[in-house]
């Protein structure tokens, strides 16, 4: 399988299963979409839906994207560690950017600076 091939599968995989297993059981609206363009390479885990049909929930869980060869990593919005699960499938560090922290910062990370 070709490089591009397997980071697609991972971070669907990834994010397919975060979804299926983040649903609480007392409230299972707000839920979550899956949001995969593998021809922009561009994949969203999205929460979605009403809390007590009074609020609005809509906003980004997960971001990820793949550029240069590299997944870029764009939003975490959770204490899930992504980019450990991406290692622990098998990643190398010099294939993912942590798109979230400021360009400066990302020599000191230990990952891809872009």
């Amino acid at each position: 399988m070709d490089t591009l091939n397997e980071f697609r599968d991972i971070i669907k995989e990834i994010l397919t299963e975060y979804a299926q297993t983040r649903i609480p059981v007392n409230n299972p609206n707000p839920g979550y979409q899956l949001i995969f363009d593998e021809e922009r390479d561009s994949y969203l885990l999205y929460r979605t839906g009403w809390k007590e049909e009074l609020k609005r929930i809509h906003f980004c869980v997960f971001h990820l994207d793949i550029k240069e060869g590299k997944i870029w990593v764009q939003e975490d919005a959770t204490d899930y560690d992504i980019v450990d699960v991406l290692e622990s499938k098998g990643i190398p560090k010099e294939s993912i950017v942590l798109a979230f922290q400021a360009p400066y910062k990302r020599p000191f990370s230990g990952y891809a600076i872009s």
